[in-house]
């Protein structure tokens, strides 16, 4: 589509004559699905460790040590998703439906390639993994471990398959389907991990089996979901017959592939950081370990609302419509920091009834009130800027330019300056939250930076 200039204060920027409309009516029906979802994803998580809990300290370790590992994986997937949904966004931006389910079609394929890839060498090497990371572990642990690596393992395809599908909804702005298949995906969860942990007795396994019928159940859905209906904008009629398109899959993984690298270092990061509670005893673990947990439930909204600036800004971008991405962009930001300003006062308000829940001792309480408290100051002012803003960036095509300071800041001002305030100014473990604050200011400033620059702009994907 032929775009035509629009002078402006400070650049020459692109504007369609077919502009994509986002109205409040669309927005806000693309907004809360995704919302709700992303706090669904959470709960499962936390419904697994409260059920399997009952078979004792050493099955809820394994599964916390799975996941650590699970999640690195799981964001390899989620990564390709965001290349297949930026390239299908910007097709429809551009009315070329065709195309946008070709796409589709291409990330379904490499999806499957690379998750049954991963779950052969997982499975080979998963007990090698867990040493190789975590060191000598306990028989018992190891034991409860290695058999929920096993069936989870035998999940990634589905699971792949389920991201793919869910991220082509949602470059639609359906985000409905995918948060109804999150709602019955708790469902079946909760009911199936009754079933297997306390009527059949199956312990860990029980736990493993639910989530891989689980992740089964919602692929297979969706999949069939795109594939019967040859109407909707996306649709993968013709997936059986196999064909590859490489100049498609070069463009997903172009966006794919930084986006990857970009949350693996971070993950990583993370993870190396966080050993320094092991430093300061168990009251610093567990206070750490509430924190998070409630750190996390705060953090989904403003990644639905990442989410969703993805695809809004992709079909803004394929249009053509720039002077639409930054509309939208602003008001999407203003809308994160108001969300996220409430959530926050709330958390710093009622910080003690909801630590109070987890039954820390005196120490660990006050503790986890520290962390809680540098962290609603530092995320209220710059988490918006360092996580939201950048799906712009990636919308535009901008991948490799986020993966590079997400990972610059990561380790030169979380990690380093962590194990400087810990070790050398002997601050103790609430330097890892102002090291995390201070990541999210850096991190912020270089974004705006170059969403202030318009250099973005100038990035192709199509």
């Amino acid at each position: 589509m032929d775009a035509k200039p629009l002078s402006t204060a400070d650049s020459e920027i692109p504007v369609t004559l077919a502009p994509v409309d986002w109205n409040n009516k669309r927005l806000f029906a693309l907004f809360w699905p995704l919302i709700v979802e992303q706090l669904l994803i959470v709960m499962i998580g936390i419904v697994n460790m409260v059920m399997v809990s009952s078979v004792g300290e050493h099955a809820m370790s394994g599964i916390s040590l799975v996941e650590t590992i699970n999640f690195l994986i799981i964001t390899a997937f989620n990564a390709i998703a965001t290349g297949g949904s930026v390239v299908a966004s910007q097709y429809l931006g551009r009315r070329e439906e065709k195309n946008a389910s070709c796409s589709a079609r291409q990330l379904v394929y490499i999806s499957v390639i690379i998750s049954v890839i991963l779950m052969i060498l997982t499975i080979a090497t998963r007990r090698q993994m867990l040493r190789v990371i975590f060191g000598n572990i306990a028989d018992d642990v190891m034991q409860s471990a290695d058999v929920y690596f096993l069936f989870v393992a035998l999940s990634y395809p589905f699971l792949a398959l389920y991201t793919a599908a869910a991220a082509m909804f949602r470059s639609m702005g359906n985000s409905k389907v995918p948060m109804r298949s999150v709602v019955l995906l708790n469902i079946f969860n909760i009911g199936a991990n009754a079933l297997f942990i306390y009527v059949m007795k199956l312990g860990v396994a029980g736990a493993a089996i639910s989530t891989f019928i689980g992740r089964v159940i919602v692929a297979f859905l969706l999949i069939y979901l795109l594939m019967k209906d040859k109407t909707k904008l996306i649709n993968l009629h013709g997936l059986t017959n196999i064909k590859l398109e490489p100049d498609m899959i070069k463009r997903i993984l172009n966006i794919g592939i930084p986006s990857g690298l970009e949350t693996s270092m971070f993950q990583i990061g993370k993870i190396l950081v966080t050993r320094i509670f092991t430093l300061f005893g168990t009251a610093a673990i567990a206070a750490n370990a509430v924190g998070a947990t409630i750190n996390s439930i705060a953090f989904m909204p403003g990644s639905g609302y990442g989410m969703g600036l993805l695809i809004v800004a992709g079909q803004c971008i394929g249009a053509g419509d720039y002077i639409a991405v930054k509309r939208y962009t602003k008001k999407i930001m203003i809308l994160s920091y108001i969300t996220y300003f409430i959530i926050n006062i709330n958390i710093f308000i009622f910080m003690n009834p909801i630590i109070s829940i987890f039954n820390l001792s005196e120490e660990a309480h006050k503790m986890c009130a520290l962390f809680l408290r540098v962290h609603c100051v530092t995320s209220t002012l710059f988490w918006c800027p360092s996580f939201v803003l950048p799906n712009v960036l990636k919308a535009a095509g901008d991948a490799r330019y986020v993966m590079i300071v997400a990972a610059s800041t990561m380790w030169i001002v979380r990690v380093c300056s962590a194990f400087f305030m810990v070790f050398t100014l002997g601050i103790g473990p609430v330097a890892v939250y102002l090291a995390m604050g201070a990541d999210f200011l850096f991190r912020g400033i270089f974004f705006m930076k170059r969403w202030l620059s318009n250099r973005w702009i100038e990035k192709k994907v199509l």
